[in-house]
């Protein structure tokens, strides 16, 4: 077979999440430093594949754009990054299987998150802004996307933050079975378009597409911090929970109703024959 079984993902997926924690700080940095930067350069496609298209294209505009956005994804799992939405699965994997402290997990986040920020303003200024590849005839573009983030309300921006990291998660936990990078580019692609094409809301994108309107005046750093914090918390739900959680408790379920199982076998087998017995 060319990929794992559900219960050796787990295991893989544990096992990621604690080499994350043991990180050199300096690696970390850097390799967040790109995912940050991945993930805008993968919304910049976007803007720019979708961003003038006819309005009576409808749909189809945002289903290009989706199919494009991806990429980011692609270049951090398979190129070499870190991303708090796939951190927050892997991690959040590992101290459920009780391998890192809780202090470990929320210091990683904290770390990622940080300079996930720094390398989506790096795109967001330099690319977006300076070089003005999120302006022009592409400024309405990021200007409608990005305020329809900001005009979520609180539990709408959390809510479309747990969606978005469960198909994330869920996107990265398919990438840990692929054995090849054909399986792993298809494991990715695909949830990762359908979180765009829904329109959740994915917290590192949102630190391109935010200040890349915040850089030509139309919105404002509270609006980006009033947006950030509930979509981080419901990323983390997501992925912590939805993915990560839900399937190292599943894993654990069933070794636990495997092992009376095989006791209950070995009592039948070595139970002695009774004289009355046929």
């Amino acid at each position: 077979m060319n990929c794992y079984s559900p219960n050796e993902i787990v295991d893989i997926a544990i096992k990621k999440g604690y080499d994350k924690t043991a990180m050199p700080l300096n690696k970390i940095r850097i390799l967040a430093f790109l995912g940050g930067a991945f993930i805008a350069l993968g919304y910049l496609a976007y803007v720019r594949v979708s961003g003038n298209m006819p309005v009576e294209w409808g749909g189809l505009p945002h289903l290009i754009g989706a199919s494009v956005f991806p990429i980011g994804l692609v270049l951090i799992l398979l190129g070499g990054g870190e991303l708090i939405t796939g951190n927050m699965m892997a991690v959040g994997a590992a101290w459920w299987a009780k391998k890192i402290s809780f202090s470990s997990m929320v210091k990683n986040w904290g770390i990622v998150t940080f300079y996930n920020l720094i390398g989506a303003l790096f795109v967001a200024y330099l690319f977006g802004h300076v070089l003005g590849l999120t302006e022009g005839v592409f400024l309405d573009k990021t200007l409608t996307t990005a305020t329809a983030k900001v005009d979520a309300s609180f539990m709408e921006a959390f809510i479309s933050g747990i969606g978005c990291n469960w198909l994330v998660g869920i996107s990265v936990w398919l990438c840990f079975g692929a054995k090849d990078y054909a399986g792993k580019i298809l494991a990715i692609w695909f949830p990762i378009m359908i979180f765009v094409l829904i329109g959740f809301q994915h917290v590192v994108a949102n630190f391109f597409i935010i200040p890349a309107a915040i850089f030509v005046g139309e919105l404002t750093w509270l609006d980006f911090i009033v947006n950030v914090i509930p979509v981080w918390l419901g990323n983390a739900v997501g992925g912590a929970v939805l993915v990560g959680g839900l399937y190292v408790i599943a894993a654990r379920q069933k070794a636990a109703d495997k092992q009376p199982a095989e006791e209950l076998e070995e009592d039948i087998f070595n139970q002695p024959v009774s004289k009355g017995a046929h």
